[in-house]
């Protein structure tokens, strides 16, 4: 029976920056994923790696350092799959009253914080915390935009004049976890997709788990359990520790829609609605623009989170409050839902729950050798990693130091400012491929692109074209070294080329998958 120093339960973005954490630091791993990688909340995600402007309402500034801080180490560590964007922020005019008396001059500079949106003096300060927090040294500063003249005013209303711009980072985010997975499988992890934990228990100062995989059932030992089950956190403490009891996140579900082209430069925009909440609109796949999110309780894990009218009229109607042509529900190509399992700090509203995670041993289950995870934000999961870790190191009595800050993830082993330089050296190398395709492949694959295409010299080398540049070599490469099994796998998690794909090549990818026997 195979004994490891720590069983992972989820293979989301905290179980797997846990898991290489953990590897990298010698100890022996077993991760168990019940399904696919990044399946749930870590592949619904807005895609940024950001500091939360937001949350400094709610004074959550330890957060927002650490995030803002983060932002910059993982650039560095992964600058083919995260790069720097930069967001506009339309300011609503403020009301104008024909005389200038002490009350109107009052009016006019509360009057757009009662009707639920931030006045332009609180925005300013609230971006000028967010300049100087964590100490930024990549990503430019705030700046101010005359809307009347700069191209970012063209797709929205002329109500809009005056804008602030600020900076966060895009990041691929299912692309984030399966990096982290091969990672710590090559400093010695054991990774198991599509692996469930059935049971565990303590016996003679060890866990017993039972697991239900691929290739059957099999038995390990652990000395420590980590529970990074996202959503179903509380669901693993009752059906594998038997602890029914647990209530311990709360579920909240963010949507998102997919809309053709709404602007054609590469910024962001935030929009801020009357209620108070906020959503972005970003520049997504070449061809479509990204909306979202929204904060809407969801009651059960085991039911699949998908975007009701009521969210998507809402985000329709939020956008169209902005943009000058609205946006429509025919607009929408594709739709996704997550859930975020924030721990139940009894907010009133989910968008007030912090976002804080929370790692602790658990107080009924385990003698102190469960640790749960709750929470967290996608920006954070290093630190989150790292935090673990500490409390694990001396339940295992052997500490051992930090490692990750700047380590790069596989294929981001060039400089953060280096992509075009890649691009064009693997695009001297393969002239053949069409440069919006090698585009994508720099961005998904970094440095490992010649380790995919490999000596190819023609298109015909590249082995059958499914279509959108995705050739029989890159599916062998998903599914020998990134754990694909499915269609979905491959066009929604390692890729998004499934929003351009109708059923006939979706339907052909999963025959070819169906068909092929890997080694």
């Amino acid at each position: 029976m195979d004994h490891f120093d720590i069983l992972v339960i989820g293979g989301g973005i905290n179980g797997a920056g846990i898991a290489r954490d953990a590897a990298g630091r010698g100890y022996s791993v077993c991760l168990c994923e019940k399904g696919d990688f990044a399946g749930g909340t870590s592949s619904a995600s807005t895609k940024l790696f950001h500091g939360g402007l937001r949350y400094l309402e709610y004074f959550e500034f330890r957060l927002v350092r650490e995030a803002l801080i983060e932002r910059e180490v993982l650039l560095r560590a992964m600058p083919h799959i995260s790069w720097p964007m930069r967001f506009v922020l339309p300011l609503h005019q403020e009301m104008r009253f024909e005389s200038e008396t002490p009350a109107s001059k009052f009016l006019s500079f509360v009057m757009p914080w009662l009707k639920g949106r931030r006045p332009e003096w609180m925005i300013r300060f609230g971006l000028f915390l967010y300049d100087h927090l964590g100490g930024r040294k990549i990503l430019p500063g705030t700046s101010t935009l005359d809307l009347t003249r700069d191209e970012a005013g063209r797709s929205l209303k002329p109500f809009f004049r005056k804008a602030f711009e600020y900076s966060d980072c895009w990041v691929e985010d299912s692309r984030l976890v399966i990096l982290n997975l091969r990672d710590a499988q090559a400093r010695g992890a054991e990774i198991n997709a599509r692996t469930a934990v059935k049971s565990a228990r303590r016996e003679n100062g060890k866990w017993h788990a039972e697991l239900a995989g691929p290739g059957g059932t099999r038995s390990i030992t652990a000395s420590l359990v980590v529970n990074a089950a996202g959503p179903w956190i509380d669901h693993v403490l009752g059906s594998v520790f038997g602890h029914n009891d647990a209530h311990n996140v709360r579920l909240v579900r963010g949507s998102h829609i997919v809309v053709k082209k709404k602007f054609d430069h590469d910024r962001s925009y935030f929009f801020q609605n009357a209620d108070g909440r906020i959503i972005f609109a970003i520049p997504y796949e070449r061809d479509y623009t990204l909306i979202g999110t929204t904060d809407a309780d969801h009651d059960d894990p085991m039911v699949k989170p998908e975007i009701s009218d009521a969210e998507t009229d809402y985000l329709c109607a939020m956008a169209s409050e902005y943009f000058a042509e609205p946006v429509k529900r025919e607009d929408i190509v594709w739709t996704y839902s997550g859930v975020r399992p924030l721990y139940d700090d009894g907010a009133g509203k989910a968008q007030a729950a912090t976002r804080e995670y929370v790692i602790r041993p658990d107080p009924v289950v385990g003698e102190g050798r469960l640790l749960n995870v709750f929470g967290g934000k996608i920006t954070t999961y290093r630190k989150l990693a790292e935090a673990v870790l500490e409390k694990a190191g001396p339940l295992l009595g052997r500490e051992r130091p930090e490692w990750t800050a700047g380590v790069a993830l596989p294929g981001g082993d060039f400089p953060v400012d280096g992509y075009d330089q890649l691009l064009q050296r693997f695009g001297d190398r393969y002239p053949f491929v069409e440069r919006k395709v090698m585009q994508r492949l720099v961005r998904h694959h970094g440095t490992e692109v010649p380790e995919i295409l490999g000596d190819a010299k023609s298109l015909a080398d590249l082995g059958r074209d499914f279509g959108n540049g995705l050739h029989e070599c890159e599916l062998k490469w998903f599914v020998q070294r990134e754990w694909a099994a499915s269609a979905e796998d491959i066009l929604f998690r390692r890729t998004r080329l499934g929003i351009r794909m109708n059923a006939a090549q979706i339907g052909e990818v999963a025959q070819w998958i169906a068909n092929t026997t890997m080694p």
